[in-house]
């Protein structure tokens, strides 16, 4: 009886190809037509076969040029129900093409039926059919006989494997630059978010432009990407000439995905002319590789081989934010970087995410990336400004809302937080509402908070409700349980050109402190102001923008000093940390493939002395105890070792690939900055930076500190 079983299990693993009928499993259901909905289980598959022989005998036509041939023969049909219940044309074997293709239209007149299940669970099901010609001699035979493989249908099912590689290849259609209108970022760089910003800002549009990376999918209800490309597309026949000017390297689209490879790079080389070496270099070169499975889901991923020298004061800061261990610098928005010859850095980069909406309203991304809220150059609640970090992001958008949530895993870095050589690992959850209250008028809501693994606790749930208030969770849960961050943002457009916009961030706040007028550290807060001129002047395409920043000292710090707002030891938010003012003024100009930027920034800043005789922390420097303050009141912006700067910015170039977004450029970078007294870590430092690249324009970097 063993045996019997054994045999009997084999049999059934043997037999993957169905005939057009056959005897009836006790485990299997067979695809069922409406018109056999009321037939017994174990006379479903006759009915299913006299419905498929109905069709066919119905609607089937046999070229005219073999009916005055008088042919006689047959075509062998290999067909499939899915689990939707369609039915796919796998293979036909005939003596004529045009046989082929009839067979192929008559199949897809076959309505959506019933699929086959398997013990309870929908299956694909095959089967296959000889159509006798002329159909005088196509009848209905018995089930056994047409259960029956003939050596014909057996070929007919090995040719259909034997070309599929090569069906596949034939599979493959014309690239349409899907991407344009998927659910991938737009890759978030201030420059290229130029080009579209007056779209997305005319009055009466129900756009949401402060949750950044936007969607392309989002972005092209308001601006026109292909019609972009076609205005900029040079006139090239040669494989070569399309892929430097117009094309992705690698372009492959077929039925249900598409996919695109890009080389990156980031080639610059520079001269500081106040600096003690010679010249300045990057040197990067990677791979970005993207695409879709479906209409639901898309994948991106980069990864970034560098080595560069910067100018002096870049290369200092990179060095005074280095991690514990052996690397000598953090490089300012990218990461760790370690040794290269005496005085550059290497740091490798990857960033990552896949992109997942379910339904219309509702886009799920996981990935290691950067975030971005606020409709400014500068963000007081959530920045591009630190490395990349793991994040899982939710954004639900309808009505007139849309709502974000983003968790992240960030690290501490720093001597005094590393742990048997581990560095510290800390959470955030962050939401942000964003509500059209009119065609003119944008409010936001934002409330953060940020906690570290104490007592185990991991990634604490009590944040991942995405409607409670994290401020009155961080009470519950202990005043040093987590550092929590409540902020507010406006938008209002004065008419299609012109918007004013701003944030306002509260980290701390005592009713008293302020009603008594002394100006108490506790009230920790910070607010930005900001103007956007689109088709300034009437000038097509000329965008110019004004922005002030003001933040009170110790906002973004905290009493435990691993509570700070910060990752990598860089700032989560203004690049500046806090205890400053900063006065912004950029243009922006594009004709066809040319771009010109100017940028010049302003600003007070107040740093800490670091000297034996001064040791107190004086609210600039996110990273010390607020405990160390110097005093309780008569808190100022700017207090501590006083600091004025400058900073001018001058770019231009030319866009040589849209596709790839390459550009070639020149830049002119002029720097003062004087503290009141030179430290050890701030001493007064003038740099003239000029510089020359050929970059992969994907994301923004900032070197305005």
């Amino acid at each position: 009886m063993c045996g019997i079983r054994k045999f009997a299990i084999l049999l059934v693993l043997l037999v993957q190809l169905q005939g057009f009928a056959q005897a009836v499993n006790l485990y299997e259901k067979a695809p069922t037509f409406p018109e056999c909905a009321s037939a017994k289980i174990d006379t479903l598959q006759k009915c299913f076969d006299r419905q498929v022989f109905k069709i066919i005998k119905t609607n089937f036509k046999t070229p005219e040029h073999l009916k005055t041939q008088n042919y006689k023969g047959e075509a062998v049909v290999l067909f499939e129900v899915d689990t939707t219940g369609h039915f796919h044309v796998m293979y036909v074997d005939a003596i004529d093409n045009t046989i082929k293709e009839e067979v192929r239209r008559v199949f897809k007149l076959f309505p959506k039926i019933e699929p086959a299940t398997y013990s309870g669970r929908k299956t694909f099901k095959q089967f296959s059919i000889p159509i006798k010609l002329p159909l005088e001699r196509f009848t209905m035979a018995a089930s056994k006989d047409l259960a029956r493989k003939t050596t014909q249908q057996k070929n007919a099912l090995e040719l259909h494997t034997a070309q599929e590689y090569d069906n596949v290849k034939k599979g493959l259609k014309a690239y349409t630059n899907k991407a344009l209108k998927s659910q991938l970022n737009v890759p978030f760089t201030h420059t290229d978010y130029a080009r579209f910003d007056r779209a997305m800002n005319v009055v009466g549009t129900n756009s949401h432009t402060a949750s950044k990376p936007f969607l392309y999918e989002d972005v092209s209800k308001y601006h026109d990407f292909e019609a972009e490309r076609k205005t900029l597309e040079k006139d090239k026949d040669k494989w070569l000439g399309r892929k430097l000017w117009n094309e992705h390297l690698v372009q492959v689209q077929g039925k249900d995905y598409w996919f695109t490879v890009d080389p990156i790079f980031d080639l610059q080389a520079g001269k500081d002319f106040d600096a003690d070496f010679s010249s300045t270099f990057n040197n990067t070169r990677g791979v970005l590789i993207q695409g879709g499975l479906g209409k639901k889901f898309n994948f991106y991923s980069t990864i970034f081989e560098s080595q560069g020298r910067f100018a002096d004061y870049v290369n200092r800061y990179a060095e005074s934010i280095r991690a514990s261990g052996p690397n000598p610098a953090i490089i300012p928005g990218r990461g760790i970087a370690k040794r290269f010859k005496d005085d550059a850095f290497d740091y490798p980069v990857a960033e990552a995410y896949l992109s997942y909406t379910p339904v219309k309203f509702l886009n799920l991304q996981f990935g290691h990336g950067k975030n971005f809220i606020g409709d400014g150059y500068r963000s007081l609640l959530l920045s591009d400004v630190a490395s990349p970090y793991p994040f899982f992001k939710i954004n639900t958008t309808f009505w007139k809302l849309k709502y974000t949530n983003t968790f992240m895993s960030l690290r501490d870095v720093r001597d005094e937080v590393i742990e048997d050589g581990a560095f510290l690992t800390k959470y955030v959850a962050s939401h942000y509402l964003s509500w059209n209250a009119s065609k003119r008028l944008n409010i936001g809501l934002f409330e953060s908070v940020l906690w570290t693994n104490s007592n185990d606790r991991g990634f604490d749930l009590n944040y991942v409700n995405p409607v409670i208030l994290y401020r009155a969770i961080e009470f519950a849960t202990g005043q040093d349980a987590g550092n929590a961050i409540l902020g507010a943002s406006a938008k209002y457009k004065f008419n299609d050109n012109i918007n004013m916009y701003s944030q306002f961030i509260l980290d701390e706040f005592s009713l008293d402190d302020i009603r008594a007028g002394e100006q108490s550290w506790r009230n920790k807060y910070g607010y930005q102001l900001g103007l956007k001129y689109f088709n300034a002047f009437k000038i097509q395409n000329l965008q110019l923008q004004l922005e002030y920043n003001r933040v009170r000292p110790y906002t973004y710090s905290h009493n435990t000093i691993v509570l700070n707002y910060a990752h990598n030891n860089q700032s989560l938010a203004h690049l500046w940390g806090a205890n400053f003012s900063e006065f912004i003024a950029i243009g922006r100009y594009k004709y066809k493939r040319w771009f010109a930027d100017a940028k010049l920034i302003m600003g007070t800043r107040g740093f800490d002395f670091n000297t034996p005789e001064d040791g107190f922390a004086y609210g600039g420097d996110i990273f010390t105890n607020e405990e160390d303050r110097p005093f309780d009141t008569g808190i100022e912006v700017g207090q501590g070792n006083t600091t004025k700067s400058i900073y001018g910015n001058i770019k231009a170039g030319y866009l040589i690939n849209p596709a790839s977004n390459l550009k070639l450029f020149a830049e002119l970078t002029y720097r003062d900055f004087n503290p009141n007294v030179d430290t050890e870590a701030n001493f007064q430092n003038n740099t003239l930076w000029i510089n020359f690249g050929l970059r992969t324009d994907i994301f923004n970097w900032y070197f305005d500190f």
